[in-house]
């Protein structure tokens, strides 16, 4: 379903990475809702399957494309499928499984590598394929990259943290080279969203005093604002920035002050 009543992406070919779960599968789903072909990539056959499925079941069109793009040349076989039919939007939400004891003192060599090569290489590498397609067929395109507050702020997760920082800076270079292109690379940095890589409770996590609008956020929080950003007619003249869209939850200093 359309947000504002109209396609805004009708007929244009779209790339979602991580898209059989989480906030990968609802900007994969806002997107179909707008109109565009959705070409749709996970390590999870079966649930890249399902996703591709409820798109066709609204009227959308996705074919899906498994691939592990925590192995360094894993992304090839996403250029190689999209080689004769280039994407006008990129979308970067692949990110491994985060466990809270890969702290700094525990995480392991493969671990850490993992989460670099799905996150900053793949990323980097694929969106560049991309975007070079984009310049040769003079596509207005747009890169969307799933990045994090914790490229900011420590999540004492070093790898998942530097992955993410990574990903922020890398998108500043792809924006300030496509920039004359007429193409737009843009991050979005997600709050606390349940699912995926995070999970906890209201209890553990007291949200109506962590986060100033009282709640978690949800996957679709994040389809929306992509939908949004990628949007030329919405947001044309932006570019090289993160939006974060966390309900206000950067606001708050990591320290727990009294309440008195």
């Amino acid at each position: 379903m359309s947000l504002l009543g109209q396609k805004l992406f009708e007929g244009e070919i779209a790339l979602v990475t991580g898209a059989a779960s989480n906030i990968g599968r609802a900007v994969a789903v806002r997107l179909a809702g707008e109109g565009a072909q959705l070409v749709l990539t996970d390590v999870d056959d079966g649930r890249l399957k399902a996703v591709a499925a409820e798109i066709a079941e609204t009227g959308g069109t996705a074919r899906s494309i498994v691939a592990d793009l925590s192995v360094k040349d894993g992304w090839h076989t996403v250029r190689d499928s999209v080689a004769d039919t280039p994407p006008a939007i990129f979308v970067h939400s692949a990110c491994p499984k985060r466990h809270e004891v890969d702290t700094a003192l525990n995480v392991s060599e493969e671990t850490f590598d993992a989460m670099l090569t799905t996150n900053l290489r793949s990323g980097f590498m694929l969106g560049r394929d991309v975007a070079r397609n984009m310049v040769r067929d003079k596509l207005a395109g747009r890169l969307l990259f799933m990045t994090s507050l914790h490229a900011f702020t420590p999540r004492n997760l070093p790898h998942y943290s530097a992955s993410k920082a990574g990903m922020t800076m890398m998108m500043k270079e792809l924006a300030r080279d496509l920039g004359p292109a007429g193409i737009r690379v843009n991050g979005i940095a997600p709050g606390a969203i349940p699912g995926g890589g995070f999970a906890t409770s209201d209890d553990e996590f007291q949200p109506k005093r962590k986060i100033p609008m009282g709640r978690f956020g949800e996957a679709d929080d994040i389809a929306r604002a992509a939908v949004g950003l990628l949007c030329n007619e919405l947001n044309g003249y932006v570019t090289g920035t993160t939006l974060d869209v966390d309900g206000g939850l950067q606001l708050f200093n990591w320290i727990d002050f009294p309440q008195n």
